[in-house]
């Protein structure tokens, strides 16, 4: 009888193993743009300044490995992210390729002014925070004071015809603060997405993150802001990264940030790992038979070309597992 009930336990979990994957591929999405955010958020908590040529020549190789989207800078003021002190030379030197656009970071009007006007930025991206303590950290001020600073940038944005990209950090959780309420991300997601930001990235800025955390976000942002409007930021602090991701793509998002190399941090959140790595999505996204336009081979070699300069080993696991093989 023991038998009989083992066999039929074990039935049922094949079957319901079966259900799941038969629904995941029925509703994952048929492309994925990728965004690269390694030139900005991976090299902006480098301790030692990288050359301008440096990065100049990462977003270039990134630019011919197929990548649709690379965050190139950000015109945040030196004084906070010293790193980031030479985007105008950045901006100015590297080869845009046609299809791929660059966008850059700008917190405020003084920012996207020269963005715009000096380096030519056709493209910009404005960041809060789902907490009220990391947004003060960051840039100094509440969530609704962040949210009036951005009006200003909307409607210059508006006026050069300039499309703007969202950013709202700690979706997933704060090192101040702890878990943070879904309902306060679909907040901020919504206030961004009312002001005229075409996509609003969700990110897990301290990879706190489970996929069950990740979907009950996601299900209170989609009530309030569309499918098609979002992205998701995973960072891979407790190497949850690709299963929540996962989970995204099953809800029906489409677009996914990740940084070469599995780069990053975050100046404002100590203990912070890196981005999750664009070699381990894209592995991933191509083995679930989602088309992104990506060489593998051109972005490790990118991959590979920043760890050089760093010094450093890569953080991406199929870089690692490929130089092993």
């Amino acid at each position: 009888m023991l038998k009989n009930i083992t066999l039929t336990a074990a039935r049922g979990h094949c079957s319901w193993l079966l259900r799941l994957i038969l629904w995941s591929s029925q509703t994952l999405p048929e492309r994925v743009k990728i965004v690269e955010v390694g030139p900005r958020d991976g090299l902006q908590n480098e301790k030692t300044l990288v050359p301008t040529e440096t990065k100049i020549q990462l977003i270039d190789l990134l630019s011919e490995s197929g990548l649709p989207v690379i965050e190139a800078t950000s015109f945040v003021s030196p004084k906070w992210v010293p790193q980031m002190a030479d985007q105008v030379e950045v901006m100015k030197g590297i080869c845009r390729k046609p299809g791929v656009t660059y966008p850059v970071l700008t917190p405020n009007l003084k920012g996207f002014q020269a963005a715009v006007s000096i380096a030519g930025a056709k493209e910009v991206a404005i960041f809060g925070a789902a907490s009220e303590l990391f947004s003060k950290k960051n840039i100094n001020c509440s969530v609704d004071e962040s949210l009036l600073r951005f009006e200003e940038v909307m409607e210059a944005a508006r006026e050069a015809c300039v499309p703007v990209r969202g950013y709202v950090s700690c979706v997933l959780g704060c090192p101040y603060e702890g878990k943070v309420a879904p309902e306060k991300v679909a907040h901020v997601a919504k206030r961004l997405y009312s002001m005229g930001c075409y996509e609003i990235s969700l990110g897990d800025t301290i990879g706190v993150g489970t996929p069950g955390s990740m979907s009950q976000m996601l299900a209170a942002v989609t009530r309030e802001v569309p499918l098609n409007a979002l992205a998701v930021h995973c960072h891979d602090t407790y190497g949850q990264a690709l299963a929540n991701i996962l989970v995204a793509l099953q809800m029906g998002i489409s677009v996914v940030d990740s940084s070469v190399a599995g780069l990053g941090g975050c100046p404002y959140a100590q203990g912070a790992s890196g981005n999750v790595a664009t070699e381990d999505v894209v592995y991933m996204l191509h083995g679930l038979g989602i088309q992104t336009g990506v060489d593998m081979s051109k972005l490790m070699n990118a991959g590979a070309f920043i760890c050089r300069i760093l010094n450093r080993k890569t953080n991406s696991k199929v870089a690692q597992a490929s130089c092993k093989l």
